[in-house]
């Protein structure tokens, strides 16, 4: 089926949020300080009237290439935002939650611009959608141009929730049939993978709230509970009760609870005493 053409209506109406309003107002001072960049900030935010205009802009830019032009990636995010205004939300708590948990942010201008973990997962929200849609071509096209891109590879038929943080974002993988909660956290390298050739529902469930640490592995049809933690590094093949902190290869119980919001405290550190046995 054909993308449908659609006048960017997104364009027309402002938008009042907080969020978009910041956004503006660190690219105002970015045009200021920096004039060389200044026809960048107007082109990808200043120009537009709302954070889903500019983010369809964005995206565009980036994802398009030779065999799918940037106009063509555009008219697919406009469509995907006026079927379903739920991305942008979702996009607006990303850049939330990136603002809250990064403390090397100077303003929501760098994750919006140049941050890979956000851009990437704004790419996969309409990959997602495209997916729900039957339409699996385009979507696994755009998957294979955010792999190749950001080095973030998260298949389109996964479930995201909102409120995400992919610090750094490269090599995170996150397979089909995984399901990831809202106000989520995990840096880079995290796979949440399968544990063989099997089809079917093979990869794991990742709660609320949860702390996935740089180059932890969490594989199988298992679940993370909500506000877990795992260590960096770690290899979880058994569930993780809700609240726990789990490290090492293969993952042990540290302690539980743990710290009550580890994806916003983004606190990596493990307690003294480890429990002798595995999960």
């Amino acid at each position: 089926m054909a993308t449908p053409r659609l006048e960017p209506r997104l364009e027309a109406v402002p938008e009042a949020s907080d969020l978009w309003a910041q956004l503006r107002r660190a690219a105002e001072q970015a045009s200021r300080d920096e004039p060389d960049l200044a026809s960048q900030m107007n082109a990808v935010i200043l120009s537009h009237g709302n954070l889903g205009a500019a983010l369809s802009f964005q995206i565009a830019r980036k994802l398009g290439d030779a065999e799918l032009g940037a106009m063509t990636v555009r008219e697919v995010c406009l469509a995907a935002f006026e079927v379903d205004p739920g991305i942008v939300a979702a996009a607006e708590a990303d850049l939330q939650a990136v603002e809250e948990r990064d403390p090397a942010i100077r303003s929501l201008l760098q994750p919006f611009l140049y941050f890979k973990g956000f851009q990437a997962l704004q790419g996969w929200r309409v990959a997602h959608w495209l997916w729900l849609e039957g339409r699996e071509t385009l979507a696994l096209h755009f998957q294979s141009r955010i792999s190749e891109l950001f080095q973030v590879d998260i298949h389109p038929g996964a479930q995201v929730g909102s409120g995400l943080f992919l610090d750094h974002g490269t090599g995170i993988v996150i397979g089909e049939t995984a399901v990831v909660g809202d106000e989520v956290s995990m840096l880079h390298a995290v796979t949440l993978g399968g544990t063989g050739a099997g089809r079917g529902d093979r990869h794991p469930k990742i709660g609320k709230g949860v702390l996935l640490g740089a180059g932890a592995k969490v594989l199988g049809n298992i679940v993370v509970g909500d506000y877990a933690k795992v260590a960096s590094g770690s290899v979880v093949l058994k569930p993780v009760p809700a609240g726990c902190t789990v490290a090492g290869v293969p993952a042990r119980l540290v302690n539980c609870p743990t710290d009550a919001t580890p994806a916003r405290t983004m606190d990596h550190t493990l307690a003294d005493i480890v429990y002798d046995f595995v999960i």
